[in-house]
């Protein structure tokens, strides 16, 4: 069995010339650093989340999904360690580039919009405060980086690479997911704030939704009746369905400047774990 990719979350086996086994495992990584500790049960989260949101979307494109039938992988994955966290997909041509949809005004956007009102080609003419819902979701897309940070880019650069025809497609479909599943998500009272989207081409060169979709690990959530009444306060850092947590621990117990990836407590840990489980059932 060819492992070609041993991910900061996920393995990836190669089956044959056109289908690949992806392993979601309960590793967990913050600031593009693998964690020495993993979280018990994290990855079968992650791939039931994503399973729920592939199939809720599939009306608006096709994914990469071929079966999640435990019975229907090869043999060498029908052990316990594999069960509920394993996918049989296509193999695709995955695209360069994430595509991230933000629909409230935050993290590096906000960062960009108090020193220059730009971000990802973008001018933002309009006031905002930090937490602010935007007047219309942005379609923000970044590099993928094999090491280090990935970069933002303007959708200019996109088309540079993709053409404007495709580019244009994927904004829209983007745009589409995100409409779908904020309003989904919103009568589960839960907001998305942002969320990314991966996608690939497939023999015909269809455009194919891959890798994984509005899980804690891609996105940020907010409570609803959270965000509505500590919006207004000053400084106020939401409660989130993700690894915010985490962040805030490495954040805020750094020596001489480092943070402590091999330190993390399990309470942490635990809370993340806790974190996730809430958004799960939440939503399926």
């Amino acid at each position: 069995m060819k492992k070609l990719i041993n991910g900061k979350v996920r393995d990836v086996y190669e089956i044959s010339y056109d289908k690949l086994v992806i392993v979601t495992t309960d590793r967990i990584s913050a600031f593009d650093v693998v964690l020495p500790k993993i979280i018990p049960g994290k990855g079968k989260i992650l791939n039931t989340v994503s399973l729920f949101w592939f199939d809720f979307t599939k009306d608006i494109i096709p994914n990469h999904i071929i079966s999640s039938d435990f019975k229907a992988l090869p043999e060498f994955f029908q052990k316990k360690e594999f069960e509920e966290r394993t996918i049989l997909v296509k193999k695709l041509k995955i695209l360069p580039f994430e595509f991230i949809i933000r629909g409230y005004m935050f993290g590096s956007m906000w960062g960009a919009y108090l020193k220059t009102h730009k971000f990802c080609g973008y001018e933002f003419d309009e006031v905002h405060n930090l937490y602010d819902k935007l007047p219309v979701p942005l379609f923000t897309p970044s590099t993928k980086a094999h090491t280090g940070h990935d970069e933002y880019v303007s959708v200019k650069q996109v088309e540079n690479t993709l053409g404007k025809e495709l580019t244009d497609k994927i904004k829209n479909i983007c745009l589409k997911l995100y409409a779908k599943c904020y309003d989904y998500a919103y009568s589960k009272e839960i907001i998305i704030a942002d969320t990314k989207f991966e996608f690939g081409l497939d023999e015909n060169n269809e455009l194919i939704l891959a890798d994984e979709i509005l899980t804690p690990d891609s996105s940020r959530f907010w409570e609803v009746y959270k965000y509505t009444a500590e919006k207004h306060k000053k400084g106020t850092m939401f409660e989130s369905f993700d690894k915010q947590i985490l962040r805030n621990w490495l954040i805020n117990n750094k020596k001489d400047g480092k943070m402590q990836f091999d330190n993390v407590p399990n309470n942490i840990l635990q809370k993340t774990y806790d974190v996730y489980s809430n958004y799960f059932k939440k939503i399926v």
